[in-house]
């Protein structure tokens, strides 16, 4: 329903990693969460695409009750072609997503050739200095 709404509100989706199941990340109290990536094309800007985000979340019952709760849906941006932002409502490349595997391995399956933008390290490179064992399986 996610992928739908994203095709419909934001752009084309041109590539998409298989589905995977990680425990959650943070509050680990909680059941396990479903990850993919996608790579969109979008005419948007990353505020537009981020606006647009949080209303497909309310629509998909997403309510923000506490950081790292349970939800029914998050998405994010972890990249807007080679951008670096960093505002009070944005950062890109997602600040976060060298140091969770339930990001990098969907992102290594659809863009394994990535240059990170504000490393210009390779993504493979950098995805060997991770260090989160939470174990993520992906789904057939």
């Amino acid at each position: 329903m996610a992928n739908c709404l994203i095709q419909k509100h934001i752009g084309n989706i041109k590539l998409k990693s298989a589905f995977y199941k990680t425990a959650a990340w943070g509050n680990t109290n909680q059941p396990d969460f479903i990850n993919q990536v996608l790579n969109v094309h979008t005419l948007f800007t990353p505020l537009i695409i981020l606006k647009k985000i949080e209303k497909i979340e309310r629509e998909l019952g997403r309510l923000r009750v506490e950081k790292w709760g349970p939800r029914i849906i998050d998405i994010d941006i972890l990249l807007y072609d080679n951008e670096i932002i960093k505002t009070a409502e944005l950062e890109i490349p997602h600040p976060e997503m060298l140091n969770r595997n339930f990001v990098l391995k969907p992102l290594l399956e659809i863009a394994s050739k990535l240059i990170m933008p504000n490393s210009k390290q390779p993504l493979k490179e950098l995805a060997k200095k991770n260090t989160d064992i939470l174990p993520i399986l992906r789904l057939p």
